[in-house]
């Protein structure tokens, strides 16, 4: 096997000969690749070359930082202990390797007595010097370990996404940061176990990879049973520490995600909690987005989580359309695997959105939604996910007063899921409990900033503070939907009788033409319904439905 691996692209063939010529005359041995990287894997020779080197040279310039072979052989390396980089040209290295030493040879001609590439040689020199990593054995003759968490069994639920944190690596050097980046995986792993979106394996199976390096990631993650696995390390930059991230899809090797943190010294314990909250945030979050994409990708066979999964896909983009399939996929997953409670509450709580916006009162189709509800929490009582669906269900069914119990049980179970505290608040707006509704509006915005369906939680907003007599923060709320999403009907419907309220008629005109220009099938009929419902039991409804009536009539000729 050779000493040295050089990884390059292959637009810098000219400089990657220089620097293999230099190192062998340095009287190393050196394999690099002067033909054309082809294919969607490494080619058998070159793979075996990397894995079999002593230490790999990555020449890094503005064309490898973007190359997907030279990343992911930087990748393996680094996770070897076999990594030495070299900067050929100014350029951004990708963001793994921002904390990683490296050398600044971009204006290195080919003298082998420059000081620059006599240090990089004894860098180099250096990591061969290394005891190299004994090979992990082979799986099949390990012994199994109570330590390690069994692979998920495949049912008809489908395999959940599964994600396992490797332990960080300390690139500072000092003892105080090796402790820092322990304690940092624990809390990461903590942190990411309360959410919804994802199975989390435990420490105690990683832990064996902190020491030596990490073996073959497509069979560490089978063995594991989990389908991505997540790297990162950290290191001191000045009086900051800096955390760098990346997200594996193990199957493939492929970098799907990276981030970099960087936080002052100054308070390490405030420092670490803030890190871990913003790393399990983006992590659970893409985790989830990526899941989403890829069954949505899937035409065919699906498995009933799966069929799950795209069904809520298909909900958040609240239109008919996406809620008609969502419905069906629901139903599929229903009709897949009778006893997942996730898909009855996926199923009850889409046939409620349903009924709530488009249907008139119906007490058998109240029965059929509570039927899904009830099999759904005799199922799995203790599911955020399915409690915080059901309660959903709940709300938009009119029974907000059987909501608040599993709503509130969701947020106990998983503290920062943002649809818990979503159907937590409007239960408490539908039962008039305004501070509380607000209070769990507020929680969901910091648990799910940015996300395409706060809309819908500004519409309820604007709800809450009009039941309040709040009118001016109620138009801020309706506002505020109809500026994220500019097809948010019901937010132009609020503000138009808000105007009315205050005294601008004219305005409240021209927002109820708007309403009825953007669903020109809707007819007062409708609108006074779901105005009486949102609004149930409030004193204000009929004042509310009256501004509603007269500006229809109104607005009747101007469409």
């Amino acid at each position: 096997m050779p000493d040295i691996f050089l990884s390059y692209n292959r637009n810098d063939q000219q400089v990657a000969r220089l620097y293999a010529e230099a190192l062998e005359a340095e009287g190393l041995s050196v394999w690099w690749d002067v033909t054309l990287r082809s294919g969607e894997a490494y080619d058998e020779v070159t793979e075996a070359a990397l894995r079999g080197a002593r230490a790999v040279v990555v020449l890094w310039s503005p064309r490898s930082v973007i190359s997907r072979w030279v990343r992911a052989e930087a990748t393996l390396a680094d996770r070897n202990g076999t990594l030495v980089p070299a900067m050929i040209e100014p350029c951004e290295r990708p963001i793994m390797f921002e904390l990683t030493q490296t050398a600044e040879l971009g204006h290195w001609q080919g003298d082998p007595g420059d000081p620059a590439w006599q240090a990089f040689v004894r860098d180099v020199r250096g990591v061969l010097g290394r005891r190299a990593p004994e090979p992990m054995p082979a799986m099949a003759e390990q012994p199994a370990a109570s330590s390690q968490a069994p692979a998920p069994s495949r049912d008809m639920h489908g395999e959940a996404p599964s994600l396992a944190v490797l332990p960080f690596t300390n690139r500072s050097g000092l003892p105080e940061d090796d402790v820092f980046a322990i304690g940092m995986v624990e809390d990461l792993i903590d942190a990411l176990s309360q959410g919804v979106n994802l199975r989390v394996i435990a420490s105690s199976a990683t832990a064996r990879f902190r020491a030596g390096g990490i073996p073959d990631l497509e069979v560490m993650a089978r063995h594991l049973g989990v389908r991505y696995v997540m790297e990162g390390n950290v290191r001191r930059a000045g009086q900051d520490l800096r955390v760098t991230a990346q997200l594996v899809e193990a199957a493939s090797g492929a970098i799907l995600w990276t981030q970099k943190f960087e936080r002052p010294l100054s308070e390490l314990a405030a420092l670490q909690e803030d890190l871990v909250l913003d790393l399990a945030a983006h992590l659970d979050s893409q985790v989830h987005r990526m899941e989403m994409e890829r069954v949505l990708r899937k035409p065919a066979n699906l498995t009933a989580w799966e069929c799950v999964t795209r069904a809520i896909a298909a909900y958040r983009q609240i239109t008919p359309d996406s809620l008609a399939q969502a419905l069906t996929e629901a139903q599929r997953a229903v009709d897949l695997s009778p006893d997942y409670a996730l898909a009855h509450a996926m199923l009850a709580d889409a046939r409620a959105t349903i009924y709530m916006w488009t249907s008139p009162d119906d007490d058998e189709t109240v029965r059929a939604i509570r039927a899904h509800i009830e099999r759904a929490l005799a199922l799995e009582p203790d599911s955020a996910m399915v409690l915080a669906h059901v309660a959903e269900a709940f709300n938009y069914i009119g029974q907000p007063q059987d909501a608040i119990r599993p709503a509130e049980r969701a947020i106990q179970l998983s503290p920062n899921f943002g649809l818990a505290h979503y159907s937590c608040a409007v239960a408490c707006l539908l039962l008039d409990r305004i501070d509380e509704a607000l209070a769990h509006f507020e929680a969901e915005l910091k648990a799910a900033p940015g996300s395409h369906t706060l809309f819908a939680s500004c519409i309820w907003r604007g709800a809450t503070h009009v039941r309040a007599g709040d009118w001016e923060a109620a138009a801020r709320a309706y506002a505020q939907a109809t500026q994220i999403n500019p097809g948010a009907t019901s937010g132009y419907l609020g503000e138009a009788f808000v105007a009315a309220q205050t005294g601008r008629a004219d305005e409240a005109r021209a927002l109820m033409i708007r309403v009825r220009q953007l669903e020109p099938k809707m007819s007062l009929v409708d609108w006074e319904r779901i105005v009486a419902r949102g609004l149930a039991g409030n004193p204000l409804a009929e004042a509310v439905i009256h501004h509603i009536r007269t500006l229809w009539d109104q607005a009747e000729g101007a469409r």
